[in-house]
């Protein structure tokens, strides 16, 4: 990485009051600038934050700071004011990659979207799914019948996906975790660990008496006939962490935890 220009450096928060205050007194002490301008974006907030704020860098690939004020922060460094030059000089770049989808819904519109950590089908009605899952033009399981199922990235394996009791994927692997929500039947099949070049489609069984939503981090579609995800490696982001503290030892430890 260049050596880090501190006269572009661009802060966003969460909203909250205190991530605000901080954001002022950074903002005093180090200057700021727009995000589309800066070098270095400094996030203050949770992890929900960081993933707004990586979609919006996604296009320039501007590096993503993260200093935690929310819940988890599992994405995010420890907050303090001071030293912020030499912790972003001294901060350890992780790279990850989208997933595209595209949607076909019910009235014939095709829609697409990005996802970092995961694209996501749930049932939007009382009555369960019924999703036909395609790996690489074959089928791969015919119907299950189900709440919804996952696509997710390694750096989403520990989020979503790992409470649907999928499978923590180590940041660097070029692989997918294709994870079922509250499978009915077949009823012991827990999901698949794809490789990262696997084109899945899912298409929705009975779609007008069990309709079916598509969601890719934050962006749902409703009403969907069929979903095609796919990894996106010409876009990606950077996120940086303290030294010792990186995505890979995160999502590493996270793993003997219990």
């Amino acid at each position: 990485m260049a050596s880090p220009s501190f006269d572009r450096v661009a802060f966003v928060t969460n909203g909250t009051a205190e991530a605000d205050i901080a954001a002022s007194r950074l903002r005093a002490r180090y200057g700021d600038n727009a995000v589309e301008d800066a070098d270095f974006v400094v996030a203050l907030g949770g992890d929900g934050l960081m993933l707004q704020t990586l979609h919006r860098v996604m296009s320039s690939d501007i590096p993503v700071y993260g200093m935690n004020f929310g819940s988890v922060g599992f994405m995010m460094n420890t907050f303090s004011e001071d030293d912020l030059e030499s912790r972003l000089a001294a901060a350890q770049p992780t790279h990850i990659y989208p997933l595209s989808m595209e949607v076909l819904d019910t009235t014939g519109q095709t829609q697409t979207a990005l996802a970092l950590n995961e694209v996501s089908l749930f049932r939007a009605s009382y009555q369960a799914a019924k999703i036909q899952i395609i790996v690489d033009g074959e089928t791969r399981l015919d119907e299950l019948i189900c709440d919804g199922a996952l696509l997710s990235t390694p750096a989403g394996s520990t989020a979503y996906n790992l409470s649907a009791h999928g499978p923590i994927l180590p940041i660097e692997a070029q692989l997918l975790a294709l994870t079922p929500i509250s499978p009915f039947r077949p009823r012991r099949w827990r999901g698949a660990i794809l490789s990262n070049r696997a084109v899945v489609k899912f298409i929705t069984r009975e779609a007008d008496k069990r309709p079916v939503s598509a969601v890719a981090d934050n962006v749902e579609f409703q009403h969907v006939l069929e979903v095609t995800v796919r990894e996106d490696r010409s876009r990606g982001v950077t996120l940086l962490f303290d030294p010792g503290t990186s995505l890979e030892e995160r999502v590493l430890s996270e793993q003997f935890r219990f």
